[in-house]
């Protein structure tokens, strides 16, 4: 089916039974994938997650960034969250499981580019048909967060962390931006623009964040908050 036939489809007229069925059904799976994330991941002890594009290549300086966070991170007891695909999330499973620390993929099925990487624990490895599921499993079990550059996902995620975290909605938690390069234009137009200019932001929400470039900064960022606070649920 095309993406125009998929489009015409979602707006045929359904009747009223058609549509109960279809949503009861929706509710309890999205329920199944609720209950199996909370079961598996309650178990697997303080983690952080690693943030990135599934595009990056073997190569780029950012997986190898990324890869090299996850190490210091398994060398320091915390186990590696990621997305479970290629790119920057393979890295960061790959620096954790060559280190012999934990390793744990939330993957989703997507239509182009997404399949789980070799270098997951094969016990902690998650399958979501649902992006909110997996966000909430994210930020629920996540003690930080590092963000390499990435697309549109990645900036989901980072922005969504930094909401619920200004508003009060979750606990405070520590989160890292990647590479200066990458990440110092909107940092700019954030401090410039949103802060500035229009002041739809106060000062101090730009301490949710800090910015890097090298991964031992963003490790250490991550130790030192700890070393302040006692580790505790998000919410």
């Amino acid at each position: 089916m095309t993406s125009e036939e998929k489009i015409r489809s979602a707006f045929e007229n359904k009747d009223w039974q058609e549509i109960k069925v279809t949503d009861s059904w929706q509710i309890f799976k999205i329920m199944a994938e609720f209950v199996d994330g909370f079961e598996k991941l309650a178990k697997i002890g303080p983690c952080v997650t690693i943030y990135g594009s599934a595009r990056t290549a073997e190569t780029n300086r950012y997986y190898q960034l990324a890869e090299q966070c996850g190490k210091l991170l398994t060398d320091r007891g915390y186990g590696v969250i990621t997305g479970g695909g290629p790119g920057i999330m393979e890295a960061g499973n790959k620096g954790a499981h060559t280190n012999g620390g934990k390793s744990v993929g939330l993957n989703i099925e997507l239509p182009f580019e997404q399949f789980h990487n070799k270098y997951i624990d094969h016990n902690k490895l998650l399958e979501f048909d649902y992006f909110f599921v997996r966000k909430v499993m994210f930020m629920k079990y996540s003690q930080g967060f590092v963000v390499l550059p990435g697309g549109f996902g990645t900036m989901d995620e980072l922005f969504e962390a930094l909401t619920l975290i200004q508003t009060g909605k979750i606990a405070r938690f520590p989160i890292v931006l990647l590479g200066k390069d990458y990440w110092g234009g909107l940092i700019d137009w954030i401090k410039g623009t949103m802060l500035q200019k229009e002041h739809n932001i106060h000062e101090e929400d730009l301490n949710l964040f800090r910015l890097v470039d090298t991964a031992e900064e963003a490790a250490e960022h991550i130790f030192r908050f700890y070393d302040k606070y006692v580790l505790k649920p998000n919410f």
